[in-house]
């Protein structure tokens, strides 16, 4: 296993993610609610940041790696994962969009690990529109975290907004995905 900055980012995205959960399970004594969501906003965005910063760097110092390459799709879906459960507990999303987005990443996963077990793992990579879906994500999470207004912003609104065109992204990319695959799903499945 390499280990490099890059790599390393990605360990702290995943260590980061407990704490995002873990803050709305402190006593009301240790953090009040309003600093929860606080709490959970920032270490949240700091993830989202690190995810952004350790791809930058790998390919600018060419250092990318399998492994790197396998982590951090891994800690991204872990990250969203874990901020959806947590917000369907506080019952700021409701259960269906995030079964629509964390079906979506199972799906797509299996599938581009299907597709690089039979050598095709190419036609499944990442595309712009894969970006955008995870741009709306990024942009819908912490403002449902926070869910306080922020300068007039009413963030549990504008989250709940973006997080549903993340939604439809969501279902629309992961039609992208298997219309690609589906040639090799054909051919594959008719050999067996």
């Amino acid at each position: 296993m390499p280990f490099n900055i890059p790599i390393l980012l990605t360990w702290l995205r995943v260590a980061l993610i407990p704490l995002v959960v873990g803050v709305y399970y402190l006593p009301t004594h240790w953090l009040p609610v309003a600093d929860r969501n606080l709490a959970a906003t920032l270490v949240f965005i700091v993830a989202a940041v690190t995810d952004w910063f350790d791809g930058f760097l790998a390919r600018r110092w060419n250092e990318t790696s399998a492994f790197g390459a396998f982590l951090d799709p891994v800690a991204d879906k872990l990250m969203v994962t874990g901020a959806l459960l947590v917000l369907i507990q506080l019952d700021r999303v409701d259960a269906i969009i995030a079964f629509i987005i964390i079906g979506r990443e199972i799906t797509i996963s299996a599938l581009r690990e299907w597709m690089a077990e039979i050598g095709a793992r190419k036609s499944v990579a990442v595309s712009s529109l894969g970006k955008v879906k995870t741009a709306a994500q990024m942009a819908a999470i912490p403002m449902l975290l926070f869910h306080d207004p922020l300068l007039g912003l009413d963030t549990h609104y504008w989250g709940q907004l973006f997080l549903w065109i993340a939604g439809v992204l969501t279902v629309w990319s992961m039609f992208y995905y298997l219309r690609r695959a589906w040639p090799l799903i054909k051919e594959k499945s008719g050999n067996m």
